[in-house]
């Protein structure tokens, strides 16, 4: 038997404001709820109706919110120019290469300043990386930096080849946000899984890796 995807749209109001609620029925037994771009989706099952959607959007009401907020600062975040945690301006000057003043940054034309970008990209986190290991007093093999971006994880650790990968969109974040990300990788060269002991690990050199973390989470 053919199954096809049923789309039903629908609004509801977080904090005075009308969200589009889109509904996607098919043939499968649960019921999830995700945000992705301001707007609300639901996957749920060909019978359910929008009175039980409603209900369960109700009984989500803060939920759904949290998911909304992080939605529109990672949106926000790819809108804007974000470098090391500050906002800049970014203002195109095509007889100078790049400066940068206050929260302003001049720079020739957008071809320049990704180039400018990439190259501070590796060089901060070459840094970082190297300053965290040399203090790092576990015995752990000194790891290659590969950088790439990533949808859904903020670092990977490949033990088996001693290869440590950051997302390039950590350079939007903070030093301590970057170094965190670092240590969480390195401590997978002690601890594979995320066990007590390895979040006992991460604690040692980022005290404050929970906090870090919900500024990551939050976007």
């Amino acid at each position: 038997m053919l199954y096809f995807d049923i789309i039903i749209f629908m609004k509801y109001v977080i904090d005075g404001i009308n969200y589009e609620v889109i509904i996607i029925k098919k043939n499968n037994k649960n019921t999830y709820i995700r945000v992705k771009e301001n707007k609300i989706y639901v996957t749920t099952n060909y019978f359910v109706s929008k009175n039980y959607i409603k209900k369960l959007l109700d009984n989500n009401y803060q939920t759904v919110k949290k998911m909304l907020e992080r939605s529109q600062n990672r949106q926000e975040k790819n809108d804007s120019f974000y470098f090391l945690g500050k906002k800049y301006d970014i203002i195109f000057v095509p007889t100078m290469d790049i400066d940068i003043a206050d929260n302003k940054i001049f720079v020739k034309n957008k071809e320049y300043l990704d180039k400018w970008l990439k190259k501070q990209i590796v060089k901060i986190y070459q840094e970082r990386l190297d300053f965290i290991y040399s203090i790092y007093q576990e015995k752990i093999p000194y790891p290659q930096l590969r950088i790439r971006k990533m949808k859904t994880r903020w670092g990977v650790c490949n033990r088996k080849n001693n290869v440590v990968t950051l997302n390039s969109e950590l350079i939007k974040y903070g030093i301590n946000q970057i170094d965190y990300v670092i240590i969480h990788e390195l401590s997978h060269f002690v601890y594979f899984d995320h066990s007590k002991e390895f979040w006992l690990q991460v604690s040692k050199y980022c005290p404050d890796y929970k906090e870090i973390r919900k500024v990551l989470k939050e976007g």
